[in-house]
């Protein structure tokens, strides 16, 4: 259902369903990834096909371990995708936990990952749970609350089923194909896996919302890119 992009590492796919129901449709699932120094920022998106619940969402929850004892925490929100938002950045640090860094550190350590500099330092666990959206809403206006001024909103955008023209598998196929497209072009290859800098992601992401919002339209064309 779900996929993530680390920067400097493979797409993960390995996801694992946590929990079991009735009708056999899981709800809640989860991804280890090592931690390095310069892991901020993750992106995460619905895989071609996903489909969620009628008036719900997928809630998205980082776990890291405590700076102290080195054990795992609580698990915290840090944002949602839907039907509507099929895929997304988030930052799985929490605000003031780590000291700034300059893209020149990031990309520097994402080139030496596996010695010294990238070295990990604990796994996060990426839980994500469907959840209904109206439980998610107030979640999502918190978070907000913390973000610093200018950053884009993450709210969930509210469509009816008479405004969309374009289905959603369709459109979550035209942003990742769009992301895909951007970023083959900047992939370095390191030891035989393709690898991208962290970036090269954001830089997607500001070319893509500027996009959306000179022609919001865009992806519901038969060809995006015209």
């Amino acid at each position: 259902m779900f996929s993530v992009v680390v920067p400097g590492r493979p797409c993960l796919t390995d996801i694992v369903a946590i929990d079991s129901q009735p009708n056999g449709q899981a709800t809640k699932f989860a991804f280890t990834i090592p931690l390095s120094t310069s892991l901020s920022d993750i992106v995460v998106f619905f895989l071609p096909g996903t489909t969620l619940p009628p008036n719900t969402g997928a809630a998205i929850y980082a776990q890291l371990p405590d700076p102290s004892t080195g054990q795992p925490s609580g698990f915290r929100f840090i944002g949602a995708l839907a039907d509507d938002k099929p895929s997304g950045i988030f930052t799985v640090r929490p605000p003031g936990s780590a000291p700034h860094r300059s893209e020149a550190e990031e990309e520097d350590d994402m080139l030496d990952e596996g010695g010294a500099n990238g070295a990990a330092t604990g796994v996060l666990t990426l839980g994500i749970s469907i959840e209904e959206a109206q439980n998610i809403a107030p979640q999502l206006a918190a978070l907000e609350m913390e973000r610093p001024a200018g950053q884009t909103s993450m709210a969930l955008v509210s469509q009816t089923v008479g405004q969309r023209q374009v289905s959603t598998k369709v459109l979550a196929q035209r942003i990742i194909g769009n992301a895909f497209n951007f970023l083959a072009s900047f992939a370095e290859n390191d030891k035989g896996q393709d690898t991208v800098p962290l970036k090269t992601f954001h830089n997607w992401w500001a070319k893509f919302e500027r996009r959306i919002e000179a022609d919001p339209t865009f992806l519901e064309r038969e060809d995006p890119n015209a």
